[in-house]
């Protein structure tokens, strides 16, 4: 896909050098950038979350967290 995108001078001037330096186009350097860049902004680590909880003593008898469909009729009431 065609771009226009407007550098500053030194900077484009500096990139044509890299580029040549490397054995690479404009365009080449500057997709490299870019997926850099992005690969970091999505590589942010996360923040860990701190639930407060309520109640003692874990699960009440007889739940099953791996069958959803007794879970379900749990909390629905039906037992």
């Amino acid at each position: 896909m065609r771009t226009t995108i407007r550098l500053a001078d030194s900077l484009l001037l500096e990139t044509k050098r890299e580029a040549a330096r490397c054995g690479m186009t404009l365009t080449a350097i500057i997709e490299e950038s870019l997926r850099a860049r992005l690969a970091r902004t999505t590589a942010e680590p996360r923040t860990r979350v701190r639930l407060t909880t309520a109640g003692r003593g874990g699960l009440r008898p007889g739940i099953d967290l791996d069958d959803s469909a007794s879970l379900l009729d749990v909390m629905d009431g039906v037992e």
